[in-house]
């Protein structure tokens, strides 16, 4: 597999996190406190649309499965039918209605269109992994590209969406008369008016939103013109496909794979918690409201430059031994919840960047490994790559919603306000342990159950010359 192959792939895949990096860490506070809706609306919205993106992804891993063999492949005509979609739902989705009183269920219709339509996306490109080279380390390193510009492409959604959007979150009376609106009651607290227009905060969204839609035709593109789908390399002439059904319950049966899936679930819902809560932790709960964005994009570069390093790593070390890196968060997460300091800060999104990179990479690095496990013990079946990437994007998702729905929920009983300059001290409390306590218990969880995941270097060579042997 050549390396502009793995190039194309990965770019490809680059807008889909550029979109949900901006949606990850601004859409709550966006619709906190620029649409104006309360934190349970909030967490209607965050939580059915995730939903809505999780209940896509067995449908859309059925009817995939199903699909026949065209000249372009049989996953792509996916990933380019619903691109444009997709850009239009994403751009309506930060747009504010000239109406009050429906603008929850404006929010609501286009994020779940959104996340719909990425699921439709990310199912074909995911599995177009194992379609991509029969070879495991052609593998692995078209996901190291993947992920490398994966985590590019978040960066560029979150630095894009911040460095634009960030004036429309910065109050100028906050910063000069911090003691002000720092009652619980919202009436009896007199709030000085930012002398900002709204509309104007709203036309910073739009552009932001205009932006990365361009970045998204220049992914699939380049996706489109690089990358050569390759049918089933294993399946004989006689292989039939396996029932969605009937592949689903096989999956469910195959303990690699549960245990995999079981382990980051609770990993990747961990570090939804603190993209989803960061800026709102730096805004209301640390006294960094003035370098949240900054921070993000710390977190974001370290990420990035992780990467590589991350995939020497598990190359050396083992794919299970890398995980040890997840946790590095932890501890330096509780210290910043702690001590809110600016320099500590700082050092804290560093590490949390890097232990982003190993979450990221490692699921899908593990993944194909999986599959091609199954592949062994099902050697007659042909078709059950979809049902795998669809239902672990499910699980992964659905797992996500409930979190963001929770922790939204959570600041809503709380008592959070918007527009005001101090939060009460249960707000802030909330923030700080969405941040620090629960992440780190869940990722303690997740790292526990991985070390029941039965696939070694050692069974991963033996699978792989058997697979040779079969194909």
């Amino acid at each position: 597999l050549s390396v502009c192959s793995k190039l194309c792939y990965a770019i490809g895949g680059a807008p889909n996190q550029v979109a949900g990096s901006a949606a990850s860490f601004f859409l709550q506070i966006y619709l906190l406190d620029i649409a104006h809706i309360t934190p349970f609306h909030a967490s209607l919205v965050l939580f059915i649309g995730k939903a809505s993106g999780a209940v896509t992804d067995p449908v859309a891993g059925f009817f995939i499965s199903k699909s026949r063999w065209t000249k372009i492949g049989r996953l792509m005509p996916w990933v380019l039918a619903c691109t444009p979609f997709t850009i239009v739902s994403y751009f309506f989705m930060w747009y504010l209605p000239p109406f009050v009183s429906g603008r929850v269920a404006w929010y609501l219709t286009f994020y779940c269109l959104f996340q719909a339509l990425t699921t439709l996306f990310q199912v074909p490109y995911s599995a177009l992994t194992m379609f991509l080279s029969t070879d495991q380390k052609d593998r692995d390193s078209a996901t190291a590209y993947r992920m490398t510009m994966e985590v590019l492409g978040t960066l560029i959604g979150a630095a894009l969406q911040g460095q634009i959007v960030a004036s429309a979150h910065v109050s100028p009376h906050c910063t000069v008369n911090p003691s002000v609106n720092t009652t619980d009651s919202w009436h009896d607290t007199p709030s000085i008016p930012d002398p900002s227009d709204p509309l104007s905060h709203q036309v910073i969204y739009m552009i932001a939103a205009g932006v990365i839609a361009g970045v998204y035709l220049l992914g699939i593109v380049v996706l489109f013109l690089g990358v050569k789908e390759r049918d089933d390399p294993y399946a004989l002439n006689s292989d039939r496909a396996i029932p969605f059904c009937k592949g689903l319950a096989l999956t469910m049966k195959h303990g690699p794979y549960v245990k995999l899936t079981a382990s980051f679930l609770l990993i990747s819902t961990a570090v939804q918690l603190e993209q989803g809560n960061f800026v709102l932790f730096c805004t209301h709960a640390a006294g960094l409201r003035n370098h949240f964005q900054y921070l993000v994009v710390t977190i974001l570069v370290s990420a990035v430059v992780s990467v590589p390093f991350w995939q020497k790593f598990l190359q050396k070390f083992g794919k299970k031994c890398a995980a040890c890196g997840i946790s590095w968060m932890i501890p330096f997460a509780v210290m910043l919840v702690t001590i809110p300091n600016l320099i500590l800060a700082y050092f804290v999104a560093f590490i949390s960047g890097l232990s982003i990179a190993a979450s990221l990479l490692l699921p899908w690095s593990m993944l194909p490994d999986v599959v091609d496990n199954f592949r062994l013990q099902n050697p007659h079946g042909k078709g059950h790559e979809t049902i795998f990437y669809s239902s672990y994007v499910f699980f992964t998702k659905m797992s996500a919603g409930i979190g963001l729905g929770i922790s939204a929920a959570g600041l809503e009983f709380t008592g959070y306000k918007p527009g005001i300059c101090r939060q009460s001290d249960d707000v802030i409390l909330t923030l700080k342990l969405l941040i620090g306590a629960v992440p780190a218990i869940l990722i303690l969880l997740g790292l526990f159950i991985l070390l029941f995941y039965p696939i070694t270097e050692e069974s991963r060579k033996e699978t792989k010359l058997a697979l040779e042997e079969l194909r």
